[in-house]
């Protein structure tokens, strides 16, 4: 099922660590209260990773309750985005990305130039 990303509108990735004992209730006060999003909004997930980069959970809400999934991997890791405890909005291809073990958010992001140096 998390292999897939069809089906939502919305992805959303919990940087940092995220203490993957809590449920339900615990991950989507996370999502109301810290990151200030519906966790109650329909056909989006939103992802956390524990210390451990084998395992996630995914909180759904299917209109009618919520879904929680875990993911434990039995070989490789995910490479999550470890900055500050924020969210980060993800493309469906950066969600693939994510499932196959691939960096999503660079450490070094290459920049353009505004200003390039005149001696070389």
């Amino acid at each position: 099922m998390l292999n897939n990303a069809t089906g939502f509108k919305k992805i959303y990735v919990a940087t940092g660590y995220t203490d993957l004992r809590r449920g339900i209730e615990g991950l989507a006060a996370i999502v109301r209260f810290q990151f200030e999003l519906d966790p109650y909004d329909k056909d989006t997930i939103f992802l956390f990773c524990g210390k451990r980069c084998n395992r996630i959970k995914a909180l759904i809400w299917e209109g009618d309750g919520f879904l929680l999934c875990y993911k434990r991997l039995e070989t490789g890791s995910f490479h999550w985005p470890r900055s500050a405890n924020e969210v980060h909005e993800i493309t469906p291809q950066q969600y693939r990305m994510l499932m196959q073990g691939l960096e999503i958010i660079a450490k070094h992001p290459i920049t353009e130039l505004t200003n390039p140096p005149n001696a070389m």
